[in-house]
């Protein structure tokens, strides 16, 4: 392992990146979690145990070094794509004129999922994108190292890891249960994040609404029938929606939500990974664990939450096959939805 780090160092001293392509190279290999870095990590379990301590301490180092590194090529890069663009600029051309911005996609469907909960009594509620361990993770029924915790990659605060940018908007429901007694029936949308790769289907910052309802003798009926009505309001009423077993920390019995597929009618994209169905969200009963820890009495009170991306709606409710589109401010992408409206 030691010939295998050193060969790395050299490499990471001597790499250049020219262009996008190469930077995001850089970045499989040496930074993300599924790198070459992470692997050697994983290996350490094989190692002697009076080894493991010295080989952690450089491997540290070796990731130290990959990351400030990947800053660097960063920093570089933006340096001559910026020499590049200010050459290019012809600021004797006429102004090409300005037009009136639209509706974002996604704010159109942030205020028709409020409009449409609204109609059902819910409530909207806001809290901090920036969240203390307890109502992220611990009030939440995630013990303390518990493997369930790595169900989602969370951005640490560096300095207080204590401290995180929330994971999902159920630190929201976690304020509303800890400073109202039910019946409650509240929606919190918001923005959360993840340490996740970008792709077609995924984003490391996104945008999510939950629901909660807790009162007296709330069931899983009441769940499925609040969703079918969402998914009929959302998408029509031609759309399927089914629900599978799963497993969350904050809910007993959990399920994951899925419908059809409205971007290939069924017949297999790569949005579906070509089975006809797409998920949305999750959803399940409150676990009474939760409850208590929000001063609810779980013996009295039940309750029901579910959890969906506001980016998987867009995109099947405007027939959208790449999630990316969204941040990327393409004007000619945003124009598409220039006659959306609230």
């Amino acid at each position: 392992m030691l010939d295998q780090v050193r060969a790395l160092r050299q490499e990471l001293e001597n790499v250049q990146a020219s262009n996008q392509e190469e930077l995001e190279s850089f970045r499989l290999k040496f930074v993300s979690r599924k790198g070459i870095i992470s692997e050697l990590f994983q290996g350490l379990k094989e190692a002697a145990p009076e080894d493991r301590k010295e080989l952690g301490k450089i491997l540290n180092q070796l990731k130290g070094l990959a990351q400030t590194k990947f800053q660097e090529l960063i920093k570089a890069l933006g340096e001559v794509s910026s020499k590049s663009d200010s050459a290019e600029l012809d600021l004797t051309l006429p102004s090409g004129g300005s037009s009136l911005g639209s509706v974002h996609p996604l704010s159109a469907v942030w205020e028709r999922v409020v409009e449409i909960f609204g109609r059902m009594g819910f409530s909207v509620s806001e809290g901090p994108e920036i969240e203390d361990d307890w109502h992220n993770f611990t009030a939440l029924n995630f013990p303390p190292n518990h493997p369930a915790r790595e169900m989602q990659d969370t951005f640490f605060i560096e300095k207080n890891p204590d401290i995180a940018l929330r994971t999902h908007t159920s630190n929201v429901q976690i304020r509303v249960m800890e400073n109202q007694q039910p019946p409650l029936r509240t929606l919190s949308p918001g923005r959360v994040f993840r340490n996740e790769a970008i792709s077609a289907r995924a984003h490391c910052i996104f945008h999510q609404y939950e629901i909660l309802y807790v009162d007296e003798n709330v069931g899983f009926a009441d769940l499925k029938q609040t969703l079918y009505h969402f998914a009929r309001e959302m998408f029509g009423k031609n759309v399927k929606i089914r629900f599978r077993p799963s497993f969350f920390p904050f809910t007993e019995p959990s399920a994951e939500i899925d419908i059809s597929c409205l971007i290939c009618n069924g017949k297999g994209c790569n949005i579906c990974k070509y089975t006809g169905w797409v998920e949305i969200g999750g959803s399940g009963m409150v676990d009474p664990n939760v409850l208590e820890n929000c001063g609810i009495d779980p013996q009295k009170y039940t309750g029901y939450a579910a959890g969906l991306g506001i980016e998987r709606t867009a995109m099947l409710k405007y027939q959208i096959n790449d999630l990316r589109l969204f941040t990327q401010n393409d004007i000619r992408f945003l124009k598409q939805f220039a006659s959306l409206g609230f």
